[in-house]
């Protein structure tokens, strides 16, 4: 199970008690540190699920909108907890996170839909969160062009890195021929 999973599933976890009662912030840091001594004990995700979780409540009013606008046959109350907070996860990440690409917010919620929610879970996910994803594509697209241009940066920065370093090592053995040449050269003139 991948980290990132794993903070999802936790995020999803404290998201679930959260909204059960009744969406009191002032306890979601003392629930998810419960959480995670719960259920990964030694688990450090650098902050990447209260970064989730924060982002999904200062963003709720309009994550919540989206959810009510995309699944119209469904008023927000009635969907189920886990199903809702998984929406939550999926929109936040798609829609706001600028270092999660659209596409793997929408797989990762399916994947904690199949995980946690019901039978037909990830089919209702994977419709909501494609249907925001159809109308929102535009500002979706700038955040990929962003991405992809990041991690290119990134990936030329390691090549340059590798050169720099296989060139350090080259020149060291250069170094080190230099060296025994002299050597050599010192014990012949003895």
């Amino acid at each position: 199970m991948s980290n990132r999973y794993t903070s999802r599933t936790l995020a999803v976890q404290t998201l679930y008690e959260w909204d059960f009662r009744g969406k009191d912030s002032s306890n979601l840091q003392n629930v998810l540190e419960y959480n995670f001594s719960e259920f990964a004990p030694d688990f450090d995700d650098e902050g990447f699920a209260k970064k989730l979780i924060q982002g999904i409540v200062d963003h709720l009013e309009t994550i919540d909108a989206l959810i009510i606008q995309y699944a119209p046959e469904w008023p927000i109350d009635q969907i189920t907890i886990i199903d809702r907070n998984i929406l939550r996860v999926g929109i936040y990440e798609m829609v706001y996170d600028q270092d999660i690409p659209a596409r793997v917010a929408i797989n990762e919620s399916i994947e904690l839909a199949k995980a946690y929610g019901g039978a037909s879970s990830s089919k209702f996910v994977n419709g909501v969160l494609g249907s925001i994803y159809k109308h929102v594509i535009d500002d979706i697209a700038a955040k990929e062009e962003r991405l992809a241009a990041v991690y290119e940066e990134k990936k030329k920065q390691k090549e340059a890195a590798k050169e720099a370093k296989a060139q350090a090592a080259s020149s060291g053995d250069q170094d080190g021929d230099q060296a025994e040449g002299e050597e050599e050269e010192v014990l012949e003139k003895k």
